[in-house]
């Protein structure tokens, strides 16, 4: 293959595109157990430096389609971030590592399982952030979708529409998803208040 001689971080968008492209699989209950061992590992080697750790993204919600990764949401302090040891180890468990941009700070990435041959292991994809990074909103997404299936099912529905359309494009069909992640975000926020409003009713009765 015309790729083996690179490296992830070497690969431009189309080739990412080409390579792997979006594909939607039935869920999986052993994605539970494969984040499960995973989380072990990581805690073994930067337990120390772990806040939170979380499995998130579409692997974590049960009885909808997924793209088959296990998707890791890791918070940090944020003087870890960037840390040379942290980074280290988590090459050592085979991770590729990622400078990704965010909103207001930029984040760690770590993946592993993509095969520049064309093979197929299992695909792991890190989020590690300071506390009240945006990515770290994965957790509270996750969460509401579990909480409220009919909502789950939208985003599924909406998952198999975009993977057609962005298929080989897969910044597109990130991008694309993303009106429906903000509105759930919003019901998430609303859903949590009006619970705190209730609560702080029902002790003053």
């Amino acid at each position: 293959m015309r790729f083996m001689n690179k490296r992830l971080k070497d690969l431009a968008k189309q080739e990412w595109d080409t390579l792997f492209p979006i594909e939607l699989v039935d869920y999986d209950p052993n994605w539970k157990n494969k984040f499960e061992r995973e989380r072990k590992k990581i805690i073994k080697m930067v337990g120390d430096k772990i806040v939170i750790i979380e499995h998130v993204g579409s692997t974590s919600i049960p009885n909808i389609k997924a793209k088959p990764y296990i998707d890791i949401s890791i918070e940090i302090l944020k003087e870890d971030l960037f840390n040379e040891e942290i980074i280290g180890a988590m090459q050592n468990l085979n991770y590729h590592f990622f400078r990704q941009t965010g909103t207001k700070v930029d984040y760690m990435i770590f993946v592993k399982g993509y095969n520049l041959n064309g093979e197929k292991n299992q695909i792991f994809h890190i989020h590690m952030c300071p506390p009240d990074h945006e990515m770290l909103n994965q957790i509270a997404f996750r969460d509401y979708l579990n909480a409220n299936p009919k909502r789950a099912l939208e985003y599924e529905q909406l998952k198999l529409e975009l993977a057609l359309t962005f298929k080989n494009d897969r910044s597109g069909y990130r991008i694309a998803k993303g009106d429906f992640i903000r509105n759930t975000m919003n019901m998430a926020k609303e859903a949590a208040t009006n619970k705190e409003i209730n609560h702080d009713k029902k002790n003053h009765v």
